[in-house]
């Protein structure tokens, strides 16, 4: 059952950021977003069509934001940057872990920069946290903190196949101080012959253990994902039979105090430009 869950798309949205210009690949979107100790929203997300960058933004109201800073992709030896993680430390830091592309290849590693606040975050020395390697490459993480116990949903890219690099599935990882992880292995994969057929990337989960993923059927699906709800299965998560699949990409799900949840996802509009929206689910 998926009555209870804030899915996509069944709420009235908001135009957090609209796409960056008209067209294919100009995209605002692959957020994360957290709660500050004044109550504010904190969003850090991609621009891509407009230079290729994240950027950090605060609300008071989680719909109307301000830029506080942007980290380009030189920043990071980078080509592209995609989806970023944004996650308060126990000492009250603020880290950010940024995808970066390896110019010249199809392999993506991610990094992390930390900082007293997100402000600070573009000047921080940047750690190599994620390597990938010649047959993987690691990006858009999801990552949660519980105290010392921190845990990583990365999005896997198979590249020993040429051609065939679009395919993807979700990894698992574990750390005490999200830094220095141990990997636990795929714990969500397509299936053949469903929606999701090329590849299923974990895009949020929620505290009863249920998540969100966007995936695609078929090659030229790529950047046209769709979203579906995945349940635990033991050690691994598994499609929810039946569940809605929506038309927005990159979910994410903020919980907010008195039980509520706000998500941020990105939407395809008609020319193939991408926007940044927000729903309020009480």
């Amino acid at each position: 059952m998926t009555s209870h869950l804030p899915l996509p798309g069944s709420r009235p949205s908001t135009v957090v950021v609209p796409a960056p210009g008209p067209g294919p690949h100009r995209w605002a979107g692959a957020p994360s977003a957290a709660l500050d100790t004044d109550g504010s929203v904190v969003l850090a997300y991609r621009v891509r069509g407009d230079g290729d960058h994240n950027v950090i933004a605060r609300s008071a109201d989680g719909e109307r934001f301000t830029t506080v800073a942007v980290l380009t992709r030189e920043r990071f030896g980078a080509s592209m940057v995609e989806r970023p993680a944004l996650v308060r430390t126990e000492t009250g830091a603020w880290r950010l872990y940024v995808c970066c592309a390896t110019p010249g290849t199809h392999h993506w590693w991610i990094g992390a920069v930390e900082a007293p606040t997100p402000e600070d975050l573009p000047d921080a020395p940047v750690v190599r946290v994620f390597e990938g390697d010649g047959k993987t490459a690691v990006k858009d993480p999801v990552i949660h903190r519980d105290g010392d116990r921190w845990q990583a949903w990365i999005c896997c890219h198979h590249l020993e196949v040429p051609g065939e690099e679009d395919r993807m599935s979700t990894a698992y990882a574990t750390s005490s101080d999200g830094l220095d992880w141990t990997w636990h292995g795929t714990v969500l994969s397509g299936r053949p012959g469903a929606w999701d057929a090329r590849g299923a990337r974990l895009t949020a989960v929620l505290p009863d253990g249920h998540a969100f993923y966007d995936g695609r059927a078929t090659p030229e699906e790529n950047w046209f994902e769709r979203t579906g709800v995945a349940a635990p299965a033991g050690d691994v998560l598994a499609a929810v039979p039946d569940s809605p699949v929506v038309d927005v990409r990159y979910v994410e799900v903020l919980p907010l105090p008195g039980g509520a949840h706000r998500l941020y996802y990105e939407a395809r509009l008609p020319d193939e430009s991408h926007e940044l929206r927000t729903e309020l689910h009480p």
